[in-house]
């Protein structure tokens, strides 16, 4: 059974980090449940951006800018975030969640269905 470590990092910078075993009854031939999604690079490049603007919300802070600037720099951040957030769901349910049905695999549904409680606080 393979083991995957995956690494979640939540809104207000907390990391929290979890493994999973993936086994699948396919018989002769059976493959397991890899993580290899069309958007990673996207996904990446939108993290790096939402870091970037957060270091330059920061300096805002530091050099004592008024705060509806930060504010607004803010909520442009957090929607970031989200459309973020919304590209990794997508590409999930499209690859992971449609394998993790076809093998009748509860444990990453389960896992899904949390995964979304939490982001859509």
């Amino acid at each position: 059974m393979p083991e995957e470590k995956h690494t979640h990092i939540a809104a207000d910078g907390t990391v929290y980090e979890h493994t999973h075993t993936h086994s699948h009854a396919h018989g002769a031939g059976g493959h397991g449940h890899t993580h290899t999604h069309a958007n990673t690079k996207a996904v990446l490049n939108r993290l790096s951006r939402a870091i970037g603007h957060l270091e330059s919300i920061r300096r805002m802070v530091e050099e004592g800018r008024d705060c509806s600037e930060v504010l607004i720099q803010l909520s442009a951040v957090k929607a970031a975030i989200n459309n973020t957030g919304k590209v990794i769901l997508k590409d999930h349910i499209e690859h992971c969640l449609v394998e993790a049905v076809e093998c009748g695999d509860m444990e990453s549904i389960a896992d899904l269905t949390e995964a979304i409680d939490r982001f859509m606080k």
